[in-house]
């Protein structure tokens, strides 16, 4: 069978593990070939390139979108012409566009990195460093982070700022805020990359030892900091293995199979994977998945 897969340009660590996450999955089965497509930078050029692969007739084509509206039209003419489509991450505008959907949970994300520093800390001034401001899943880590810190009363948020997912602006809105806030006990950034930058201002600023920092993603660097140092104490993972899994649920969707294991001869429309903290207890577990 052959299984179609477009993504956008690997311009992020994240994104550049998707298209090899989906390569190793492919390279599993002996009755898969992979159709791979990496756009540069904008929605148009990979929508052309989806043009290409449903004119190939694939059995199952995969979808990471660079802007889920922007490509909805496209992935719903590959469903129009019989072709399945899995909607990986970033949700398409409408579910017509698309059989299954397999993506990360980003108010779990923000849940998890919430509980995890609410329990570290019990009492104490908190700052949250978010990726884009206005993203859907800006406003979902957000919402969970705060909803897991209301199991904790007597930890304040006293700060939280945009960073655009840049080491560079990570370490601006840092600094900033360290001028104006004289006491930080903890800091949840929502991507590990930009944590870089976080990192750097603290370390500038001699905070090193006042307050830890929890990322978000699941970087290799990050999770050998969390092993070797004490001011990462964890990050809240959002995995590009996903990638795999969204072939692996090709290959089945192409079957003609459901999940068998949990008695559903149907595919699910929709699977969201979960995220977890990783720290110093488990980091063993998940090195080998990160990025």
């Amino acid at each position: 069978m052959t299984i179609g897969f477009s993504s956008p340009g690997a311009d992020h660590g994240w994104v550049a593990e998707i298209g090899k996450n989906a390569k190793k999955a492919a390279a599993k089965w002996a009755d898969v070939e992979l159709l791979l497509t990496e756009s540069n930078a904008t929605s148009a050029e990979q929508v052309a390139q989806v043009e290409t692969l449903i004119n190939r007739k694939p059995d199952v084509l995969v979808i990471l979108p660079q802007e889920g509206q922007a490509l909805t039209a496209v992935a719903r003419r590959a469903m129009d012409a019989g072709i399945p489509v899995i909607n990986l991450d970033r949700i398409f505008d409408s579910p017509l566009a698309y059989r299954t959907w397999v993506g990360g949970d980003n108010y779990g994300m923000g849940a998890a990195a919430g509980e995890f520093i609410g329990k570290t800390l019990k009492a104490g001034n908190v700052v949250e460093i978010q990726g884009i401001s206005g993203l859907q899943l800006t406003k979902e880590r957000s919402q969970g982070f705060a909803d897991a810190l209301k199991k904790y009363p007597d930890v304040k948020l006293v700060a939280q700022q945009a960073a655009n997912f840049t080491p560079d602006t990570g370490e601006k809105v840092m600094s900033q805020i360290l001028q104006g806030q004289p006491k930080i006990d903890a800091v949840w950034t929502h991507d590990d990359d930009q944590g870089v930058g976080v990192e750097a201002a603290i370390r500038n600023a001699g905070w090193q030892d006042r307050m830890f920092l929890v990322g978000g993603g699941g970087t290799r660097a990050v999770m050998t900091k969390i092993k070797a140092e004490n001011l990462w104490k964890g990050t809240a993972l959002y995995l590009p293995t996903m990638s795999g899994t969204a072939v692996n649920i090709a290959r089945l969707i192409a079957q003609g199979r459901g999940l068998e294991e949990a008695w559903e001869l149907e595919m699910p429309n929709y699977i969201q994977l979960r995220s977890a903290v990783v720290d110093k207890t488990n980091v063993d577990k998940y090195l080998e998945f990160s990025f």
